[in-house]
């Protein structure tokens, strides 16, 4: 399997490394072997038909990062995407949320070409959604994006596998791990500034944490929530949106008295979708503290069903990418056997 790497990140590397630790079980147990081909990002390409030596590519990207220093092979093409043979393009450079750029036209040449494509960056889909699931069933591509909600906690596939045949009416949760743990300092006392420098320290936030702390971040994985697993039509416009920068510390003084604690939930209920600050009982399923990330979904006949897991993290986060890999090679052999 012929694999395209573009976004050489902490996810891209730590992508790369599980590679390498589960290629004797990728082959035992799914028949895969996979090749990547070519590894790109915004500092160059590397390229070889017959396969990429891994660990020099993630020796090179912990030297200087220049991936053009690779030997590659002769590449006479301005659009590397389109021509280059692969089967499968991963599409993992950052989210944004803005324009969806570059991701969303990296994702629409792999799309255009054929390939199959697997992405954990959140802007295409939050911002085009509906046109690119389009594009992929017109070119009858599959487009796998597992990672974009949950990071390696499979709630996409909780929701679609696990609840299948019966109906989802809606669903709530904590879906950013930074505001998160954020909140749950600030309910131990701490002042915003002081819990989001906390979270920075340790690695949870950004250098510019404005994506989570706006709430854009939970919005956009409600968006794809809300569109996969509901079958809605709704971009980033439509969730009404209040971020953490605002609450009033006595709110957390006040929610304590009443054994609740303050979350950022996201909630999507009769194509009413929002994220907002709101204090819930500590016996709620979905309180949890830390990075943790947690969902509950109401069914009609199965009543609320949780899942619980961490959100963010460049292994956790590789492990969705694999999940979707082994899941496009399975979708490619039952194809070949109808």
């Amino acid at each position: 399997m012929r694999i395209i790497v573009c976004g050489m990140g902490v996810v891209g590397q730590s992508f790369l490394k599980l590679l390498i630790s589960s290629a004797g079980n990728l082959y035992k147990n799914y028949g895969i072997k996979p090749r990547v081909v070519a590894c790109i990002d915004s500092k160059g390409i590397a390229y070889s038909p017959t396969g990429l030596d891994i660990n020099e590519i993630l020796a090179i990207k912990q030297e200087d990062g220049n991936l053009s220093r690779y030997k590659s092979s002769l590449l006479n093409s301005d659009n590397p995407i389109e021509d280059i043979d692969a089967e499968v393009f991963l599409e993992l450079t950052p989210t944004n949320l803005s324009t969806a750029e570059p991701g969303l036209s990296h994702i629409i040449a792999a799309l255009r070409s054929k390939k199959n494509v697997i992405t954990v960056n959140k802007g295409p889909l939050a911002l085009s959604f509906s046109s690119l699931i389009e594009l992929s069933e017109y070119n009858n591509a599959m487009f796998r994006f597992s990672g974009t909600v949950g990071g390696g906690t499979p709630v996409l596939e909780f929701a679609k596998h696990c609840l299948k045949g019966d109906k989802i009416t809606s669903f709530e949760g904590i879906l950013n791990g930074t505001t998160n743990y954020i909140l749950s300092r600030m309910a131990d006392g701490l002042p915003f500034a002081e819990a989001l420098l906390d979270a920075k320290n340790k690695g949870y936030a950004e250098t510019n944490p404005s994506l989570d702390i706006d709430g854009d971040d939970a919005a956009a994985k409600l968006v794809i929530m809300a569109n996969w697993i509901m079958g809605y039509k709704v971009t980033l416009k439509d969730v009404d949106k209040t971020g953490i920068t605002d609450i009033d510390p006595e709110e957390f003084i006040k929610a304590a008295k009443e054994k609740k604690a303050i979350k950022l939930i996201a909630k999507c209920n009769n194509k009413e979708l929002f994220v907002k600050p709101i204090a819930i009982q500590k016996d709620d399923p979905i309180y949890v503290n830390g990075t943790l990330n947690a969902v509950t979904f109401k069914s009609e006949h199965s009543g609320e069903q949780t899942i619980i897991g961490k959100g963010a993290g460049g292994m956790e986060t590789a492990s969705s990418i694999l999940r979707d890999l082994i899941e496009i090679k399975q979708s490619m052999l039952n194809y070949r056997t109808v």
